[in-house]
């Protein structure tokens, strides 16, 4: 039984790294960030934060106090972490324009932060390298995806033996888009069979489509080179629940975060 002390999180079953993927449950901030906000910069009481950190790390079985973040841009920049990089939850330390960080060294944990967009980790236990990455729509057709592969195979990963765990985010019934963004998708996914099963069109507002996001991105890593079996997808929609995820359009962006989070093990 899990204690009133303890963070609520989701782990993958392909992945084998310590990680997970936070909840809102288990923590000790109260208001609109009750509970387990691990959001550095939504306001929130940085003792807090601290312990919300502190809580969700022991739940990952990482160790390791500090950590691989950055300024998350939705773009493309994945960055090749090392230690000096590492911060702890609040307090100075380095921060990269990035969304997503790959390493090969060992102990490191590297995070992403989410509230709708789809949080990804993988793996290549054999080949020793680990990535965190925040895949927006606008980082998925930027194509992050392929920087985060080639980061990692430059590492000595091979595509073969990636897994791919795909996160709780918003799902195709609740993620409206326009057009311009359908369209990005088509020319990322370009033949690609069941790519325009993907979105559908909004029968009651013109122009307006909804997506399933995490769908898009298991395809393009199938496209790099993942075996499907490989790569596995939370079925939670963050806006569909709101008592136990932040969502950015469900709150109006009065939220906090939920992160992300995998280690190569010592």
């Amino acid at each position: 039984m899990m204690s009133d002390t303890s963070a609520v999180i989701r782990t993958s079953s392909v992945i084998k790294s310590p990680h997970g993927f936070s909840t809102r449950r288990g923590g000790v901030s109260t208001g609109i960030f009750n509970s387990l906000n691990l959001g550095m910069n939504r306001g929130d009481d940085s003792n807090l934060v601290k312990e919300n950190w502190r809580r969700f790390l022991e739940a990952c079985n990482i160790h390791e106090e500090e950590f691989v973040c950055g300024k998350q841009v939705h773009g493309n920049y994945v960055h090749i972490a090392t230690r000096d990089m590492a911060r702890p939850a609040y307090g100075p330390g380095w921060m990269a324009d990035a969304d997503g960080y790959v390493t090969n060294e060992r102990g490191l944990p590297l995070a992403v932060f989410t509230a709708d967009c789809v949080p990804v980790l993988l793996e290549d236990i054999e080949g020793g390298v680990v990535a965190a990455v925040h895949c927006g729509w606008r980082s998925t057709v930027a194509d992050i995806e392929k920087e985060t592969i080639d980061k990692m195979v430059s590492l000595g990963a091979s595509t073969t033996n990636i897994h791919i765990a795909i996160g709780p985010a918003i799902c195709e019934k609740c993620f409206q888009v326009g057009r311009e963004v359908i369209d990005a998708v088509i020319n990322l996914l370009e033949g690609v069979d069941g790519a325009d099963e993907l979105y559908i069109s909004d029968s009651e507002n013109a122009g307006k489509y909804y997506l399933n996001l995490r769908g898009v991105v298991k395809k393009r890593f199938m496209m790099l080179g993942v075996p499907g079996k490989n790569i596995e997808i939370s079925s939670e929609c963050t806006m569909c629940q709101p008592d136990d995820y932040w969502s950015h359009r469900y709150t109006n962006g009065e939220r906090g975060s939920q992160a992300n989070i995998i280690m190569l093990d010592r």
